[in-house]
């Protein structure tokens, strides 16, 4: 059943309820619980996920919901079809066959990964809704992932088939470990979710294989070419407590650095194989690996509470939040490397900016977030979430963007030429799959104090000591309604998180009456609550204009349009004159709703002037060049010649969130516009 929520977006009843299967209520653990979050002992977390007995987060109808709910009703099942079509699914077969072998299908080492994440994504829908259609299905995959494990554990389709069986001769670029990691993290979610042990049983036993090979006194000396198992191996330790597999991830961390992984395809440093872990205090390198490896670090620091790692990690996050991050908290800004590029290096056509990257720094983010309890983690979590993750997946949730670039040309060659179904290497699709599945997990914390609430969506929120229910229209609406149930009195504190963005404009109320809260970042509400406590929260959503860093080249010279959380675009669809050719002047103003994809979301617009054309395009100017000009055919100008540059007719320039463009016809897009009080 759907319901609609009032604008245009819609949420499914699955999106709200617990899920009740093999007749008993399942734990509601997450992707990434530390050791604190279960003994109190052991772990260097400061905040900790919500109580597996708690009900932690559901959420009610409204944007996240209605996302959540397309993906539980459409990517899973377009994820299925994908994987049967491509013959990913085969290839377990083949790879279960003793005797006789198949043509594989794909030229790729880790397509079990598209397998291992749609399983984890499955699992972590069947935590919040009961849906014994998809328990079967998931059962059925994960009946073929065991025919195809070997009988000492070990599990790997394009090894059996293609490679005759021949293990670990590729470490840096074969995929082993990071297939290996991401079964281990569908087998941690199978068992958190349905309680049942099939699949995490598989994983465990490849687990054991590899500390047998690969740890202390093993029998080979190495770490994987793409970091992941780091990461699922800390999480198999906080589930087991068996302390080996937090020993082999912190050997593969200690291990980084030594150069065993070689040179190709583009050295060392595509690798983070430069130096030891320890001493590497930027970010570089393909920036999916990068952001991996340093969730793996954040994950080992949080269960040994090394400072050094810490150190460290704080290091690597200002690097990269200062000069590799783009507005959208997209990272990755070379094609040829899918790297990380020099500070400042971000290009806006050429950006690479993959989905997986989004969805790594929000894995990052999170567990900085645990560590420290600082509002710096959650604001990019929250910049991402809406904007480097968001645009990667149609409204519709059946298309997807492994490429996020931040403007597009007219007739442009490079970059992607509009949402697709799946991929080639199709590792995208079903990482969006899973964050949607366990998204729930993200939006509050807990300690020995009481609640703390980072992201806002309709909802409801449960904590060991406290909780709220959350009614609000964000992201389009800075209005935020927080009640305390009657059921949650008691002497606890509640924190709410105000966005950067808001800092100083924000304004809080209890029960009618103000508070003031000055330029903080997370207002600490300590008191005997008697539940029923009302609290009104409402943040600035003037749309406000961005300038960049000087020394980020394409964006010198230009704004971009934000609104809340949200970045915004302008696309050529909406556009009266070419998207190329407009001049902006003058403030950003709030314009009228517009449809996408059966959805309503606000516009921002802008005033500007249409410039003299100086090449040709398939949507010609208004204004035209005067005869003669001497430089209609030469796209430079001398210093000092302004006067044909702000001649033309004047135009308006609608622009839209960026997480919604390409949902109608693709075209030229633009994030950074030209405005004439940015030179």
């Amino acid at each position: 059943m759907v319901a609609d929520r009032g604008d245009g977006m819609t949420v499914g009843d699955g999106a709200a309820t617990t899920g009740l299967l093999d007749g008993r209520r399942t734990a509601a653990d997450g992707p990434a619980r530390p050791v604190a979050a279960v003994s109190e002992t052991g772990s260097a977390a400061v905040r900790r996920p919500l109580s597996p007995a708690s009900d932690a987060v559901r959420l009610w109808p409204g944007f996240w919901a209605a996302r959540v709910a397309a993906n539980a009703e459409r990517s899973l099942a377009a994820g299925l079809a994908r994987m049967t079509a491509a013959g990913t699914l085969e290839n377990l077969e083949l790879a279960a066959r003793t005797a006789h072998h198949g043509p594989y299908h794909g030229k790729l080492p880790f397509l079990d990964t598209d397998v291992f994440k749609w399983l984890e994504a499955v699992c972590w829908h069947l935590q919040t809704a009961d849906s014994p259609e998809w328990l079967e299905r998931a059962e059925e995959v994960i009946a073929l992932v065991g025919r195809a494990q070997q009988p000492d554990g070990y599990i790997n389709s394009y090894v059996t088939v293609v490679r005759g069986g021949e293990r670990w001769a590729d470490l840096p670029s074969g995929h082993e470990l990071y297939c290996a990691g991401h079964l281990i993290q569908a087998g941690i979610a199978h068992r958190r979710a349905t309680g049942r042990e099939t699949l995490f049983d598989i994983a465990r036993r490849f687990a054991d294989l590899i500390v047998a090979e690969f740890g202390e006194g093993g029998r080979r000396v190495g770490y994987c070419g793409h970091p992941e198992v780091e990461t699922a191996l800390v999480e198999l330790y906080r589930e087991t407590g068996e302390r080996a597999y937090l020993d082999l991830a912190g050997r593969f961390i200690d291990l980084r650095g030594e150069g065993l992984l070689g040179d190709r395809p583009f050295g060392r440093r595509y690798f983070q194989d430069l130096r030891p872990v320890r001493e590497t205090h930027v970010m570089h390198g393909h920036a999916v690996r990068a952001l991996y490896l340093a969730t793996g670090v954040a994950d080992l620091y949080l269960e040994t509470g090394e400072a050094e790692l810490l150190d460290v990690l704080r290091d690597q996050w200002d690097d990269l939040v200062r000069g590799k991050t783009y507005i959208t908290g997209g990272t990755g800004a070379r094609h040829r490397d899918e790297a990380l590029g020099d500070a400042f290096e971000l290009p806006a056509d050429q950006a690479y900016t993959e989905t997986c990257a989004a969805i790594a720094l929000m894995q990052w983010a999170w567990r900085m977030q645990l560590a420290t309890g600082e509002s710096q983690y959650a604001d990019m979590f929250e910049r991402v979430l809406y904007n480097g993750f968001l645009a990667g997946v149609s409204l519709d949730a059946e298309r997807f963007f492994y490429v996020n670039p931040l403007q597009v040309r007219p007739d442009s060659t490079l970059g992607p030429a509009g949402r697709r179904e799946w991929f080639t290497c199709a590792c995208c699709p079903p990482n969006v799959m899973r964050t949607f599945a366990s998204l729930h997990h993200y939006f509050a914390t807990s300690d020995e104090t009481g609640l703390q609430v980072h992201q806002y969506a309709p909802g409801s929120i449960r904590s060991e000591l406290g909780g709220v229910d959350v009614e609000t229209g964000y992201p389009f609406d800075g209005r935020v309604r927080i009640e305390v149930p009657v059921d949650c009195a008691g002497e606890w504190t509640l924190s709410l998180r105000i966005p950067a963005w808001a800092r100083g404009q924000a304004s809080l109320s209890i029960d009618g009456r103000a508070v003031e809260i000055g330029t903080t970042d997370y207002v600490r509400l300590t008191r005997a609550w008697a539940g029923g406590e009302v609290l009104e929260l409402d943040f600035p959503m003037e749309p406000r204009l961005t300038l960049a860093d000087p020394r980020v080249d394409d964006a010198r010279g230009c704004v971009a349009v934000e609104r809340g959380p949200l970045v915004y675009c302008a696309e050529q669809v909406d556009q009266e004159a070419e998207l190329d050719g407009v001049q902006l002047s003058g403030a950003a103003r709030e314009g009228d709703m517009i449809e996408i994809g059966g959805a309503l979301f606000p516009t921002v617009v802008l005033d500007g002037v249409v410039r003299p054309a100086r090449s040709k395009s398939k949507l010609k100017s208004k204004s035209k060049l005067k005869e003669g000009d001497a430089e209609a055919a030469w796209p430079y100008r001398t210093l000092g010649a302004e006067q044909a540059q702000h001649e033309g007719e004047r135009t308006t320039v609608t622009t839209i969130p960026y997480f919604a463009w390409a949902n109608r016809e693709f075209g030229a897009m633009r994030v950074w516009l030209p405005h004439d009080s940015a030179h």
